[in-house]
């Protein structure tokens, strides 16, 4: 086990809670508004998290606890923590630097990165800083799927190890902020992914011929339209890519996606799916040889109302039975919800909104500030309860609080 780090505390910041409270001065309204809400009433956000207050953990001890190790293997690499940096969009709007001083972050770290689809750096700079550190491409299957089939290649060519296909969103939650404050990526920003297309759209669209074409004038960008059905068949979304017209795909299926998907990555890229709440889906993933799953609801993002990750985590951990790994993301703001995880059958974690408050404070620095913040308490959490080694973490370890304060053993 690596020795304890010896940097210095931020006394501004000591915990995820208070780098919240600074990133929500360094954000402007639209982008705070953007990262931080959940759909409709956000209930299904405020219960990711409040569902890790119904658990508490027993400690043993006498162990002799004085080496602990909290690395995890991970897509054949050692992690230094059972953490990773989930997969976020438009990083830029947090940090000029966005997803790359995220990815020098993890690098630095050894802690694995997911990238959002709609990032605004492209996933060969994301692996170019990443180095030996894995990363996962989260990837929107889109209705076109020449789309979709060109990224993968980039993908499988930049070295990433995995997709993880997000199967939540057959259409986009109602995110009131997000309508109220008629939030786009600001014009100096691009979905670097996609920005070649979006490129060849806006020539189009600002081609007019004649002697006008030769007198400069600024791009047009060229409109996007969301899929919708006639009536009748149908009709998929046009324009450049953009997440508001092409993210959601309602026509994905079990048995015609999966099996095409798993074709375009295998053998060097694993295909996982995240957004699984049920043990029926988690069984029909085991079922269409998916290699792992993400529990997820996108951050109560999607539909207000769903159960919270952690809530959603036992039952599909069941109906897995150990075939494949599962994941979990939502509402982790502590070491201890990491250990509370782990002990309800995750074999790792992955944590979204406080990496962006992180790159928000301090680019690269806040985001591993951010990651020392929340490894430095697992290893203390391991410690106190007794528990050198991730792989030993387990039900015994919890019990749950019922809401008349009864305790009962898992």
């Amino acid at each position: 086990m690596a020795a304890p780090s010896n940097d210095p505390h931020d006394l501004n910041c000591l915990t995820i809670a208070e780098l919240e409270a600074i990133a929500h001065t360094r954000m402007d309204k639209q982008t705070r508004d953007y990262y931080n809400e959940g759909a409709d009433s956000g209930s299904t956000l405020k219960e990711n998290l409040s569902a890790y207050a119904k658990y508490r953990i027993r400690p043993r001890v006498l162990r002799d606890v004085s080496s602990i190790d909290p690395s995890v293997d991970i897509f054949g690499h050692t992690n230094s923590i059972p953490i990773g940096v989930a997969p976020t969009a438009m990083q830029c709007l947090a940090h000029s630097d966005g997803e790359k001083a995220t990815a020098r972050a993890g690098r630095k770290m050894g802690v694995a990165m997911g990238l959002s689809s709609f990032a605004t750096t492209t996933l060969e700079e994301v692996a170019e800083e990443s180095g030996e550190v894995p990363n996962v491409l989260q990837l929107y299957l889109f209705e076109e799927r020449e789309h979709s089939r060109k990224l993968i290649a980039r993908a499988k060519k930049a070295g990433f190890k995995a997709v993880f296909l997000t199967v939540d969103t057959p259409f986009l939650g109602r995110r009131n902020m997000e309508i109220r404050n008629q939030f786009k990526l600001p014009p100096h920003f691009k979905i670097a992914n996609f920005a070649e297309d979006d490129d060849a759209a806006q020539e189009v669209a600002g081609h007019t011929g004649g002697d006008e074409a030769k007198r400069p004038s600024p791009p047009k960008r060229a409109s996007s339209t969301a899929g919708y059905h006639d009536g009748k068949a149908r009709v998929p979304p046009t324009g450049p890519i953009t997440f508001h017209s092409h993210a959601a795909n309602p026509t994905l299926s079990w048995d015609r996606d999966i099996a095409w998907l798993k074709k375009e990555c295998e053998p060097e890229m694993q295909v996982w799916i995240k957004g699984v709440a049920t043990g029926e889906d988690a069984a029909l993933a085991v079922q269409h040889g998916v290699h792992g799953i993400v529990v997820s609801n996108h951050g109560g993002r999607q539909l207000n109302g769903a159960l919270a990750t952690l809530d959603a985590l036992p039952e599909v951990v069941e109906a897995v039975a150990g075939r494949i790994p599962v994941h979990v993301d939502g509402g982790v703001r502590h070491g201890t919800d990491v250990f509370k995880a782990l002990a309800l059958g995750a074999d790792f974690v992955w944590i979204g909104r406080p990496v962006l408050w992180g790159l928000a404070y301090k680019g690269q620095e806040g985001v591993e500030l951010c990651l020392r913040l929340l490894g430095d308490e697992v290893r203390l959490c391991m410690g106190l309860a007794g528990v050198t080694k991730v792989k030993d973490i387990g039900k015994e370890y919890l019990v749950k609080i019922d809401r008349s304060g009864f305790v009962s053993k898992l």
